[in-house]
């Protein structure tokens, strides 16, 4: 997917957790600026904007796309109101919620799919009504108008790579390795996987591969299983697709006596950044959520406003209805304990303190975190 690269002008949102200025080329760097495009007639916008997220077990959700989003539309256009609702991971909930806002005479609704194909027939319907829809994070079927996200198949190789990476030496066609996936109704998910895949084939034996649903418990189950079917001893490393199913495997390693075994993750979790400090997880894929959830602010203020969106929108995704929907993808980044500080430190995402709670201060220390 080609991407250019762009400066990210990062502002203090209204939290205590709000990101510093970013850099050009830094964590979260998008293809296009998500400045103004133009539209000088923000300020004067009135109505209603939806946004809908998919769940709440992953921390991202609550604690920043949404405060962030909020925050970026009362700063492009104050008078227009934010409805917000999550779907607790229930696509049927979340048509619902779809319904509601449509019936509440929303201009447009930024979407985080639960189940990308599931969500279709809400999209259309919300079409069929001249609303707008941006799909935030997942992609979504139907006829979406923009895309917001990152780029996840370079996810999925970051993933590769920083396994074969830490593997070193024994990254060789006979090692066993764990392969937990998200959620298959999640498009995202496919995009990892292969990402992930297509570096690791060949170099290492996919031993076990089965799908975490995005829930730590079920990833728990999952790695259990593997554990026992293959034995604890014959395990080289352990992929999860994200940091929430990481916790769960991390459990289920400790549980079999598994330890200093690769074990890798994606979305920066505290608790995610808090093991890789103690060597329980490798490392983790930062995606920073303050860009993603401004761009789509920015794509929700020009839909409603009738301005173009191609100077942030400069590529395209077809989804699997096989719409081409107009997208901004942004730059993921490989999180390791060498890197936490010019990252998710530096950009604000959490500090030190936070980070480095007792049980942490000792890996945290001799990581030069302290």
């Amino acid at each position: 997917m080609s991407q250019i690269s762009r400066t990210l002008l990062v502002s203090a949102a209204a939290m205590s957790l709000a990101l510093t200025a970013a850099a050009c080329g830094k964590a979260g760097s998008s293809s296009s600026s998500s400045s103004a495009s133009g539209s000088v007639a923000a300020s004067s916008l009135s109505g209603k904007v939806g946004l809908l997220l998919p769940e709440n077990q992953t921390t991202r959700y609550e604690k920043f796309d949404k405060p962030f989003f909020e925050a970026k539309m009362k700063e492009l256009a104050p008078s227009v109101t934010v409805d917000y609702a999550n779907a607790a991971g229930s696509a049927a909930t979340q048509a619902q919620q779809v319904t509601t806002m449509i019936n509440a005479g929303v201009k447009v609704l930024v979407v985080d799919p639960v189940d990308a194909a599931a969500i279709k027939a809400s999209v259309v319907a919300a079409s069929t009504k001249g609303i707008k829809v941006v799909s935030y994070d997942r992609l979504s079927q139907g006829p979406a108008d923009a895309y917001v996200s990152f780029d996840n198949i370079k996810v999925g190789q970051l993933q590769g790579q920083g396994l074969l990476n830490v593997l070193g030496s024994k990254a060789t066609p006979t090692a066993k390795v764990v392969e937990i996936d998200g959620d298959s109704a999640d498009p995202n998910a496919a995009d990892f996987k292969s990402g992930f895949q297509g570096v690791v084939k060949g170099k290492v034996d996919l031993a076990y591969d089965a799908s975490g649903l995005w829930k730590a418990d079920v990833a728990a189950q999952k790695a259990a299983a593997a554990i026992n079917q293959l034995g604890a001893g014959n395990i080289a490393a352990f992929y999860s697709a994200n940091d929430g199913m990481a916790a769960g495997i991390a459990t289920s390693m400790k549980n079999a006596g598994i330890s200093n075994l690769p074990l890798t993750g994606q979305d920066a979790q505290l608790d995610a950044i808090q093991r890789i400090m103690v060597g329980t997880q490798s490392f983790t894929i930062y995606k920073a959520y303050q860009p993603e959830a401004d761009a789509a602010a920015q794509l929700a203020v020009d839909l409603m406003s009738g301005n173009s969106i191609s100077s942030l929108a400069t590529t395209t995704k077809t989804n699997g209805s096989g719409n081409k929907v107009p997208s901004d993808l942004l730059t993921p980044v490989l999180v390791k304990a060498d890197n936490v500080k010019d990252t998710v430190v530096k950009d604000g995402l959490y500090t030190v303190a936070q980070i480095c709670t007792s049980a942490y201060a000792a890996g945290c220390k001799a990581n030069g975190l302290s």
